[in-house]
């Protein structure tokens, strides 16, 4: 019997909690203090009172008003897609899911960003010499301008010394001075990392 008295106390505070916590949001939210009457005197005071919310506003529940929409919360979408191989396969996988995110928000009627980094054996993927996937890059620079590429400069430098050569980089993308600090920093400024 004690037990069911404290699951009772406990359920009855929940319920006073939350009947608490509703009008004060609502409160909150159209800018106004809380202030408790009798209720005689709410249903009066609430009849004299001109209407202030949308008719959307009323229609939804106070716990709908009570937390943000997460699409409202961001206008843009960031990703950043990191590559570091120089396995045509994983070039092809970094370029579908790039696509496929544009794709998506672009048929959610959203704006995107993505960008794909490339640094170590990643930057042959942008090399305008070595790339196997240079011709679909072309093509996806065009159709896709959500999509940028940057190449990581410490990698071609690096490439350039070993092979006593410049090292050239295809024109859709552009060079960063260091792929890895890039994707650091875009984390950073909050952009969602995915290393496929």
């Amino acid at each position: 019997m004690r037990t069911f008295h404290r699951v009772a106390s406990a359920a009855t505070m929940g319920i006073l909690a939350l009947l608490i916590a509703v009008p004060c949001s609502v409160a909150q939210e159209a800018g106004r203090p809380l202030t408790l009457k009798p209720a005689a005197t709410q249903r009066a005071d609430v009849a004299t009172r001109p209407a202030k919310a949308s008719a959307a506003a009323r229609s939804r529940s106070a716990f709908a008003r009570m937390a943000p929409s997460p699409v409202a919360q961001s206008a843009e979408h960031h990703l950043i897609l990191q590559l570091n191989s120089n396995e045509p396969a994983a070039m092809n996988l970094v370029l579908n899911n790039a696509a496929n995110v544009a794709q998506y928000y672009k048929e959610a009627g959203e704006k995107v960003k993505v960008e794909v980094v490339t640094f170590g054996p990643g930057l042959h993927m942008l090399r305008e010499d070595t790339s196997p996937v240079k011709a679909r890059i072309e093509t996806m620079a065009l159709s896709t301008p959500e999509i940028s590429y940057k190449a990581c400069g410490n990698t071609q430098e690096n490439m350039r010394k070993a092979e006593s050569k410049d090292i050239p980089i295809v024109p859709q993308a552009q060079v960063v001075k260091s792929g890895v600090v890039h994707v650091m920093q875009r984390e950073e400024q909050g952009w969602t990392y995915v290393k496929p």
